[in-house]
């Protein structure tokens, strides 16, 4: 592979989904790697990943994902959003179509990167929280686990899950700000409780502090993410 394709400099295209993205690879271990799709919040882009991905466990092939959908200049989004006096008003038929390309995209990496199929996790900051809870809940074959950062569970989604063995094997860790205004508090607790109702096994973090991603909020994430990462036995 070309240094393009082992580092997070420049960017790189999925021929089977379009999506655009970068790719850090794994700086230790041998074998096919486990790995982290990270996807950024309405209006950002992925480079804004790029300094958490270069401390991340160097053990992890970390893929940080574009939205499909140009809002502006460097700025991407998953879905259309609005947010109304009822709450957050989402166009449910972007949602779906980016819930289904990230699955094709994840299906992808252990053909493209040498990634472990069964060590992917995926995880991301508000609307990338969101999209990661709804392609881990609808796909939970695909994945070993999910993070929502400052995010919430799309009801249009649920109809979708099914309970069962495949989604108890999935592991969520789910974090807020207690003074969120953009995505309230309530969000995370109403996914704490869907995903109780799930039967998923839950790392459930509160924080003071608004919509953002903190210091503790990372730490905790990261650690919880390391205590998955177990060696591939020889």
């Amino acid at each position: 592979m070309s240094n393009i394709e082992n580092s997070l400099d420049g960017t790189l295209v999925d021929p089977v989904s379009g999506l655009t993205y970068r790719v850090q690879a794994a700086r230790e271990g041998k074998g096919k790697a486990p790995c982290l799709v990270l996807l950024h919040g309405v209006g950002a882009n992925e480079a804004g990943f790029i300094e958490l991905a270069r401390q991340l466990d160097p053990r992890l092939v970390v893929v940080l994902a574009r939205g499909p959908l140009t809002l502006g200049p460097r700025q991407f989004a998953w879905f259309q959003v609005n947010f109304t006096a009822s709450g957050p008003a989402i166009n449910p038929a972007q949602a779906e179509s980016s819930r289904a390309t990230l699955l094709s995209f994840i299906e992808q990496l252990p053909h493209l990167h040498d990634v472990d199929p069964a060590r992917i996790w995926v995880a991301g900051f508000s609307q990338g929280g969101i999209m990661s809870a709804s392609v881990a809940l609808t796909g939970p074959d695909k994945v070993a686990g999910f993070g929502i950062l400052s995010g919430r569970i799309l009801p249009e989604v649920l109809p979708q899950v099914q309970a069962g063995p495949a989604l108890s094997q999935v592991r969520a860790f789910v974090s807020h700000g207690v003074d969120d205004d953009t995505l309230g508090i309530d969000f995370a607790r109403n996914a704490k409780q869907v995903l109780d109702g799930f039967k998923v096994a839950l790392s459930y973090h509160e924080y003071p502090g608004g919509h953002g991603l903190s210091r503790p909020m990372l730490a905790d994430f990261n650690a919880w993410l390391g205590e998955q990462l177990v060696p591939v036995s020889t």
